[in-house]
This record gives C-alpha cells, sequence and structure tokens, in this order.
C-alpha cells in the first residue's frame, strides 16, 4: 500500500493576476504593457505602501489580516486606502470574513514582477 496523497489541481481563482508584461529587455513594452508595470511601481513608490505589501507578502500562510498588519505608523483609515491602492493596481487580492478583511499576495503577481525584471533568455 502506497503512502502518497494526491493533491488536487487548483484552479486559478477567478480575480487572479496574470503576468503583465515581459522581461524589459526581450522587447519594447506596448502602450497597454507599460500602462500596467506603472500603476504596479507607482503603488510601490509610496514607503508605506511598500510595507503593507512586505508585510502581507512574508506574513506567515501568504495571507495577512488588515489587523495584523495596520502597524506601519498611520491611521486606520490611511492603512485601508493604502490597501486600496495596491489591490486596484492588481498587487493585492482581498477576502472579507465576518468583520475582517484578510489580504493575500498571489503568487502570479510576484513572478510576473520578477520576470519583468529579469533578462530574457535568447
Amino acid at each position: 500500500m502506497s503512502n502518497t496523497n494526491l493533491l488536487p489541481v487548483l484552479e486559478p481563482a477567478a480575480d487572479a493576476v496574470a503576468p503583465c508584461c515581459p522581461p524589459l529587455t526581450e522587447r519594447p513594452f506596448t502602450a497597454e504593457e507599460a500602462e500596467t508595470a506603472a500603476r504596479m511601481f507607482k503603488a510601490l513608490g509610496d514607503p508605506v505602501r511598500l510595507r503593507l505589501f512586505s508585510a502581507v507578502a512574508s506574513h506567515e500562510g501568504g495571507e495577512a489580516c488588515v489587523c495584523d498588519i495596520s502597524d506601519v505608523g498611520v491611521s486606520q483609515p490611511t492603512v485601508s486606502h493604502h490597501l486600496k491602492k495596491l489591490k486596484d493596481a492588481g498587487l493585492l487580492t482581498s477576502e472579507r470574513r465576518g468583520t475582517w478583511v484578510y489580504y493575500r499576495v498571489e503568487p502570479s503577481v510576484l513572478a510576473a514582477m520578477g520576470k519583468l525584471l529579469t533578462i530574457a533568455e535568447n
């Protein structure tokens, strides 16, 4: 008898983020690709947003309740504003559970951002 367990195949979530752009060195961006990449980098250009994004990305289990990441030196309404900006830029997804909202960085976002800044293979 085998002791192996089969893991289910997960389908991408309906709101999962698709990779935005090819590596910078592969070819010039289209206008749409440049707009998408600029929106992502603009959202991360604010130190509070970068701290919140990092807090979510590095949180145990890959997601964080807003109650766990609010200590970034600004008021709660400002934290909510910054999280909304990160979500609007496609960097975070969220899910409401009871009175709390949980945020997650989709693995495809990190992969896309990493791919964007790599040298294209020829």
